[in-house]
């Protein structure tokens, strides 16, 4: 995933989400933003509290929603409503650590706040039984895409450098962006027949970024018998940046990616080496994770602000999927099935979490949610992960919240940790 930080107040700036280049905001939603915001510069808190309704029919149960609303109504002068707005968040398991900002200070002398305490303690507290699977040495790495081959081994892709690693009893270098042609790179599947496809973009945290130039994005097939690139697709180039950020393979010939930036969801065939456009501009804002049904006539995505949806493949029809106002389908990186449930890397809340979602026979709606492993001490921006039979191996510390505003990084950042959960 493309993580920015929201131009957004500074009060209003707990929930991260992404800000596009494109104005891919400008909906509903985008537009009730803009008037809370406008509404708390001119101290009208009331039409604050209206705006955040609206961005809530716009977007049902979004966190970043329900927080403005609660902080509208604190603004406002209703604690007691403000209290039950963090409570719908707690339902959630979602907590935006209200208890330290001052503007929320005033609700400590409410009698329910001692529970809604609680509450947040019993959120904050680690949940999973993962163990650590591979420990990579790699300074600074900013691990992304991952795959397990045949032999257990680990396929591993660099934000930072653009590399392919494989870990094993060793570590061995497998492609290189300086040699190879690529960029960073993201999501990655196995082809079944000796290959590695992944998704690459050319993103201001790629140590060879071109500075002032959109960025460039596309496909790549890395062959493991010879570690050379044999196929590639680039997106044809445009004006705005372009970021393939997830991929899936459907079949020997097809592959569907989506565009972080530009929201398209693409369908690529391998043997006439060519996109087309599944579904345009317009329908998501910020799509990630991909999941085929077990028909493979459908396709989950994960809209990272806007939730969950399903594509009809045939015509690219969109559908949301639905959920019980205590379980969130928004802040969804990674995206995966295993057998009638949706596992979903979830770092766009707080606290991080993988969660199995149960689907419904029509695949419409989630009917319930089991959380597999939360706020874990190896978290530090989980991101993409893979499905091996009954186990779930994934990044944990991705490090991708450590870039400052001009791309560097920090020193002392850990090796990348993959996790290993039962299913």
């Amino acid at each position: 995933m493309l993580k920015t930080l929201p131009r957004q107040l500074p009060l209003l700036s707990f929930f991260l989400v992404f800000c596009c280049s494109h104005n891919a905001l400008a909906d509903a939603y985008g537009d009730a933003r803009a008037e809370l915001i406008a509404a708390y510069q001119a101290q009208d808190f009331e039409t604050m509290q209206s705006a955040a309704r609206k961005a809530l029919l716009a977007r049902p149960n979004y966190p970043g929603a329900l927080f403005n609303l609660a902080y509208a109504q604190m603004l406002g002068g209703e604690s007691a409503g403000a209290l039950d707005t963090l409570n719908s968040l707690a339902d959630m398991a979602v907590d935006f650590g209200v208890a330290a900002t001052d503007e929320f200070a005033p609700l400590k002398t409410h009698d329910d706040w001692p529970a809604y305490q609680e509450r947040v303690k019993q959120i904050g507290k680690p949940v999973g039984e993962a163990t650590v699977a591979f420990n990579v040495v790699a300074r600074n790495f900013i691990p992304e895409g991952i795959a397990i081959d045949d032999e257990g081994r680990l396929l591993l892709g660099s934000i930072r450098y653009g590399r392919v690693l494989r870990a094993g009893k060793e570590i061995e270098l497998l492609s290189d962006a300086r040699d190879a042609g690529h960029w960073s790179v993201f999501g990655m599947r196995l082809d079944g027949a000796g290959g590695l496809w992944f998704a690459s973009a050319g993103v201001p945290q790629f140590i060879l970024a071109e500075d002032d130039q959109p960025s460039r994005s596309g496909l790549f097939r890395l062959n493991l018998a010879t570690n050379k690139i044999d196929q590639h697709a680039l997106l044809p180039a445009a004006e705005d940046s372009q970021v393939l950020g997830d991929l899936i393979i459907a079949n020997d010939d097809t592959i569907y990616t989506t565009d972080s930036l530009t929201g398209q969801l693409y369908h690529y065939s391998v043997s006439d080496k060519e996109f087309s456009v599944v579904v345009d501009s317009g329908a998501f804002v910020s799509p990630q994770g991909l999941a085929l049904d077990a028909s493979g006539n459908h396709l989950f995505v994960a809209d990272y602000v806007g939730g969950l949806y399903r594509v009809r493949l045939t015509d690219g029809r969109v559908e949301r999927v639905t959920s019980p106002d205590a379980i969130s389908t928004y802040g969804i990186d990674g995206l995966y099935r295993h057998g009638s449930e949706l596992i979903a890397i979830q770092n766009g809340i707080r606290p991080h979490r993988v969660v199995a979602m149960a689907l419904s026979d029509d695949g419409l709606s989630i009917t319930g949610s089991r959380t597999l492993a939360r706020n874990l001490p190896e978290f530090d921006e989980p991101t993409l992960g893979t499905v091996v039979g009954d186990s779930f191996y994934f990044v944990a510390n991705s490090h991708w919240n450590s870039f400052d505003r001009n791309n560097n990084l920090p020193d002392g950042l850990s090796n990348p940790i993959i996790l290993k959960l039962p299913l």
